[in-house]
């Protein structure tokens, strides 16, 4: 206590104090003694307050201008954002134009029976019928973010998420079992589709999906379910469900919606017409 009493009752070093008497019995300590030095003292303050009230006028002044100028950013990117969305609808206008175009062209290319297998290996047409739902997702306990395990040795970030070549394996197993149309989360899949990742995301034709991921794939249920669960790729499923927690789900079902792949162009070839020479 002695220790905080002394520091409470002598502050200021003692040095400082004999310093400050010094100057004060040499007459240098103070406010200055001369009117040159005191007018110099009174010009600088005079100019400290004239450059604090220069920039509060300024700032006041400033202020409606910034405030202008961000309403007017605002304004700007609502009419962007409106502009955008009817650019967006125009698209899927113009979208549904091609479609109907692309099924009227299949139809007059030679017979309806023709035009529908091509629209519906080509994915230019939606399709309903019997088929396989399968539906994929995370483990439980799923993370992001990798450790020492075994499936970050084969490039899997964790254990529990389902990746793009999970889905990869999953959708190439339904083409081989003899699915004749497939779709995950309601995405068409063509011969030109991509399934990929993008961080932590899964694209399906530059679309992002969340999981649970659903596989529709029409075809005869019984028979795909059989194949595609007795195939290397279902087995590969089975895999990740048995050691790594991800969850799923198949079941035969008796009528599957499919929708159209969204612009596909559809180009079939023609046999080449060899001209005679005389």
């Amino acid at each position: 206590m002695s220790l905080l009493t002394n520091v409470m009752d002598h502050s200021l070093d003692e040095g400082y104090a004999e310093a400050a008497a010094r100057r004060r019995a040499e007459g240098t300590g103070g406010l200055p003694k001369t009117l040159k030095a005191r007018l110099g003292l009174a010009g600088g303050l005079v100019l400290a307050a004239l450059v604090v009230t220069v920039g509060a006028a300024q700032a006041r002044v400033s202020a409606p201008v910034v405030a202008k100028e961000r309403q007017e950013l605002i304004d700007r990117i609502d009419r962007e954002s409106e502009a955008a969305d009817k650019l967006e609808k125009a698209v899927d206008t113009l979208r549904d134009e091609v479609s109907a175009r692309q099924r009227e062209a299949l139809e007059n290319s030679g017979g309806s029976g023709r035009a529908d297998l091509v629209g519906i290996l080509s994915g230019a047409v939606a399709v309903h019928g019997p088929g396989v739902k399968l539906v994929v997702d995370d483990a439980k306990e799923a993370t992001t973010g990798g450790g020492a395990d075994p499936r970050e040795t084969s490039g899997f970030s964790d254990t529990g998420r389902v990746r793009d070549r999970d889905l990869q394996r999953v959708v190439n197993g339904m083409w081989e079992s003899g699915a004749e149309a497939v779709s995950v989360n309601g995405q068409r899949l063509t011969a030109l589709s991509a399934i990929r990742a993008a961080g932590e995301a899964i694209l399906v034709d530059n679309k992002p999906l969340v999981p649970p991921y659903t596989v529709l794939a029409v075809g005869d249920g019984d028979k795909l379910s059989t194949r595609f669960q007795n195939s290397a790729d279902g087995l590969y499923l089975n895999a990740l469900q048995e050691n790594y927690g991800i969850r799923t789900a198949i079941s035969t079902e008796k009528d599957l919606r499919l929708p159209a792949a969204p612009s596909v162009i559809v180009r079939t070839a023609q046999p080449r017409s060899e001209k005679g020479t005389s």
